[in-house]
């Protein structure tokens, strides 16, 4: 099944009913395995129990930018191809996004405590990620000023692309910057800096992550196109009582014949 084949909203909550009990199953599967090899990992020399944040923190700071990759995509989908479930895509995975990178600034701050002194500082990793949550909840907002769908579609597009040019930001701020934020120690030219025994357990966190924002974000792109199929039959039977309503003038008319 092609992209042009789920342009069609019917075909696309077909293919999501087959998928959801499996792709909901594999996410469960791979979070409990991933949370247990977390369990088993050993404790850092140096930051004792308290590296074991970092099965948690690491996979929904990489989905707090992966999602908004999404969403670009998806916003060029709108404004270029004009998928018709494109703007559907975007919109559905606002709010997912928000969550991880909510996630991500909670469990950094948690890790940042006993490692730094402080809960919060303003170096550029830290700043840009707080500019990303930031976006994501103008994005959200913006959804919901905007009545039209299609206006709100293009114009949360752009915004998305816009805000597209902080993701290198983020990523290469440690590099650009004198942070307090440890540099790349997994996808960086070298390979892997982590020990195999707490790679394997963070690798298998982030794909469990993974399959859960597609998990959650293909049950928010089918409650979108249902929610958009209620409001098109309402405003079709608003149209319709208001034409099937006597004006005033004929009213009163009957009223004066009566």
């Amino acid at each position: 099944m092609s992209l042009i084949d789920l342009a069609n909203p019917t075909r696309f909550l077909a293919l999501a009913a087959r998928l959801s009990p499996w792709l909901a199953l594999v996410t469960v599967v791979l979070l409990a395995a991933g949370l247990y090899l977390s369990a088993l990992a050993p404790d850092d020399y140096q930051q004792g129990a308290t590296v074991k944040i970092m099965f948690i923190h690491v996979p929904n700071a990489w989905l707090s930018m992966f999602v908004w990759g999404v969403m670009s995509i998806a916003s060029l989908g709108t404004l270029v191809w004009r998928h018709p479930l494109a703007d559907v895509a975007a919109k559905a995975a606002a709010p997912i996004g928000a969550s991880f990178t909510f996630l991500a600034l909670l469990t950094g701050s948690l890790w940042g405590r006993p490692m730094w002194g402080t809960y919060w500082e303003w170096d550029a990793r830290l700043t840009s990620v707080l500019i990303l949550f930031l976006m994501y909840l103008g994005l959200m907002a913006l959804w919901r000023a905007v009545e039209d769908p299609t206006r709100a579609a293009r114009a949360a597009a752009v915004l998305t692309l816009v805000g597209a040019l902080n993701l290198p930001i983020i990523k290469f701020s440690v590099d650009w910057w004198n942070t307090l934020h440890q540099p790349a120690s997994v996808m960086r030219m070298g390979g892997p800096a982590l020990d195999k025994a707490f790679l394997i357990p963070l690798l298998v966190m982030a794909v469990g992550f993974t399959f859960l924002f597609v998990t959650l974000h293909v049950a928010a792109m089918r409650n979108e196109i249902l929610r958009r199929r209620v409001r098109s039959l309402q405003m079709m039977q608003a149209r319709a009582y208001q034409g099937s309503a006597p004006s005033g003038g004929a009213t009163s008319q009957a009223v004066g014949a009566a």
